[in-house]
């Protein structure tokens, strides 16, 4: 017994433990190499089958006179009432009870039956229907007049009941009787469906006229496009084609403006097309075009377009293409007018057209649409406009003065120089100008340009114009100005460097190279520098290429910088020898220029290796990369070349690990190579005492804080 203590009256006073469920344990299988004779899912299904008990049937009840058959109603109903007491709501239960009463031929109370259960829910239409049809099914018209009469009354927006209706008193014959239920029913103003079935009735005994009056009723009910588009078929169908016009005009009176309008005018235009109206039909076609939202038109068009191709001409096809595309350019263009794209679609449209004054026109329009804001951003699409309006001036309406108009007059004025410039616009105004001959007015243009808005395009055409046109003194008065407004522009400095060579003006060249290193900051010095020395190597001045060397060392010690270096050194050879020499003594002079170029490079080779050793011994790998080109060099000479003396300088390869360190902590560890020299494994004790030395000074550093 569990002890009121542990009794818990949520459980009915039942422990914890008496309430656990308990499973079974699962069972160890030890043996799990598989049975020699497999089972198969279909054998346990056959034999579960074979096994089957037989199912436990009731016996066949037989009743052999008045008395069981009372007896056996009475059992039945009082089945049937305990069951709809327990659940009134159930409506199979009525149905089934009603059913069983029909069945025992006891109509009265099947009609009870049903009147109780239309009692608990009348607006449930499937009860009326089962209950209309048991009526007709046993052949009581009277009653089932009496069930649909009280049916559509109750449930008038119920469709089925009204159709079933009708359809009864039209399999009696009683058509009058139909159509006055029909005028019932449309008294309430149902859907579409319901009109057209009351036409189709009409039309099933012939009767134009009433189906006429029918849709004339409708068209006034549910004024809608395919309302009217019926009615007009309808007219059609019947021969009456001025009557199907009439119908069409009086739904475009009503309808022009209503969404569905497009469907109506399409309709209307095919009508005259079958009628044989081609103007007409063309007529309607472009009245639809002209009062359509562009974005409501697709199919209009479309139907247009294929109109014309079966019965206009060459020109109307293709004024009903472009008539199309230009609508919906059209419709863009007043959505967005800052949508630069769909200017361009636009105008290259009207040039395929041809047409001068339209063209202009666009352009005109589109260039009106001013960018927002004062951004570069916002005007590069925006300046093509420009570009484009100038270039159809020139090339395809051959007008001078208005080309010069768009460019000089107007695009250059509106563009902000002050913010923003666009080199591109300046150029193309300059080469029109050369193109129309006028050389005055190019450099008119570029010398504005150079003073409203310098860019880099702009000098570097405005000197190329002027060194075709072999104007060198231009050229150096432009030079000057580009670097007074561009001083630490290395590309400028170099053309012009080369310009003065080009002319044979060493001395020039070589001054403007000296102005440009001493430039406090410059944009890529390495390359101006690159310049430089490969002048004095053409030159052949190889002391002062030397001395060149020199001085970008004092301001870089570049591991480049030093390779260069050494590699001058080692090609460095003096003036051809003179051919009156024997040639004995030229091999051997070419030798010596050779041993001592050699040296030189070597002595390079040795700075750079003392630098990096002493003044960055950090930079291993750049140490060991100088030493590759070292050892490269000196295995590419040959006999004069010593490549044990390298070797021996050569460090050691070592992969070894770190640690990554981020701002989250340690984040693993990753693998890179170190470079082990020959002086570092000579003396580790001398790292172990530095190691020592710098311990010690931090820690007398620490202590004084």
């Amino acid at each position: 017994m569990a002890s009121a203590k542990d009794s818990d009256p949520s459980l009915g006073y039942l422990t914890r433990k008496e309430t656990e469920v308990k499973l079974p344990r699962p069972t160890r299988v030890k043996n799990k190499t598989p049975a020699p004779i497999q089972i198969t899912a279909e054998q346990i299904l056959r034999e579960a089958r074979e096994r089957q008990e037989a199912e436990i049937r009731p016996p066949k009840q037989k009743i052999t006179d008045s008395t069981e058959l009372s007896d056996y109603r009475l059992r039945k109903r009082k089945e049937f009432e305990d069951l709809i007491r327990r659940v009134r709501w159930n409506k199979s239960v009525w149905v089934k009870y009603a059913k069983w009463e029909e069945s025992q031929k006891d109509f009265n109370r099947a009609r009870s039956v049903w009147e109780r259960a239309l009692d608990v829910d009348y607006r449930d239409h499937t009860m009326w229907l089962k209950y209309a049809d048991v009526e007709m099914k046993n052949k009581f018209i009277n009653h089932a007049r009496n069930v649909w009469d009280r049916a559509i009354t109750l449930l008038p927006r119920v469709d089925q009941l009204w159709y079933k209706y009708i359809h009864m008193e039209e399999m009696l014959g009683n058509v009058a009787g139909a159509r006055q239920i029909f005028e019932r029913w449309m008294s309430w103003e149902p859907d579409t469906q319901a009109w057209l079935s009351y036409i189709k009735f009409e039309l099933r005994y012939n009767e134009i006229g009433r189906a006429r009056g029918i849709f004339e009723r409708f068209v006034e009910c549910r004024p809608k496009v395919n309302a009217w588009i019926r009615f007009a078929k309808f007219e059609m169908k019947n021969g009456e084609i001025g009557k199907a016009r009439s119908v069409y005009e009086r739904a475009v009176d009503k309808l022009a403006d209503d969404e569905e309008a497009e469907s109506l005018f399409v309709a209307f235009a095919e009508f005259e097309e079958r009628c044989k109206e081609t103007e007409r039909a063309r007529f309607i076609y472009k009245y639809a075009l002209d009062h359509i939202p562009k974005g409501r038109a697709e199919d209009l068009y479309r139907k247009f377009v294929a109109f014309e191709k079966q019965y206009g001409d060459r020109e109307g096809i293709e004024d009903a293409i472009v008539g199309k595309r230009r609508f919906q350019y059209e419709d863009e263009v007043r959505k967005n007018p800052l949508n630069y794209d769909s200017w361009f679609d636009y105008i290259r449209l009207e040039e395929s057209v041809g047409n001068k004054d339209r063209i202009r026109e666009v352009y005109e329009r589109a260039i009106a649409n001013i960018p927002p804001a004062e951004e570069k951003r916002y005007w590069q699409r925006y300046i093509y406009l420009w570009i484009n309006y100038a270039l159809y001036e020139e090339l395809d309406a051959q007008d001078v003065e208005r080309t010069r108009d768009v460019y000089s007059r107007e695009c250059i004025k509106l563009i902000p120089h002050n913010q923003f410039s666009f080199a591109k616009v300046w150029l193309l105004a300059a080469q029109f100008e050369i193109r129309q001959l006028n050389l005055k007015g190019a450099r008119s243009i570029l010398g504005q340009a150079i003073g409203m808005a310098p860019k880099d395009k702009i000098f570097k055409k405005y000197i190329e114009i002027e060194l075709q046109l072999g104007k060198i003194d231009r050229c150096r008065k432009l030079y000057e100005k580009y670097l007074q407004w561009s001083p630490e522009n290395c590309y400028a400095w170099s053309k012009f460097a080369e310009l003065e060579r080009s002319l044979s003006e060493t001395d020039r060249a070589r001054a403007i190279f000296e102005l440009a290193i001493a430039q406090p900051a410059l944009d890529m010095p390495e390359l101006l520098w690159k310049a430089y020395i490969d002048f004095e190597i053409s030159e052949g001045e190889f002391e002062k290429t030397r001395r060149l060397y020199e001085r970008l060392l004092e301001r870089t010690k570049h591991l480049k910088v030093w390779i260069s270096f050494a590699k001058f050194e080692a090609s460095a050879m003096l003036e051809d020898q003179d051919p009156e020499l024997p040639e004995e003594e030229t091999k051997q002079s070419l030798g010596a220029q050779q041993l001592q170029c050699l040296q030189n490079a070597r002595k390079v080779f040795e700075s750079a290796i003392n630098y990096f050793r002493t003044s960055a011994p950090d930079l291993k790998e750049e140490r060991a990369m100088l030493l590759e080109e070292w050892l490269n060099l000196e295995s590419s000479i040959g006999e004069l070349g010593d490549v044990s003396l390298v070797r021996a300088k050569m460090p050691k390869k070592l992969k070894k690990r770190r640690l990554i360190d981020t701002d989250d902590g340690p984040a693993g560890y990753e693998e890179y190579i170190d470079y082990i020299f020959p002086e570092e494994t000579q003396a580790p004790n001398m790292k172990i005492l530095e190691a020592a030395y710098k311990w010690k000074k931090q820690k007398t550093a620490s202590d004084q804080d």
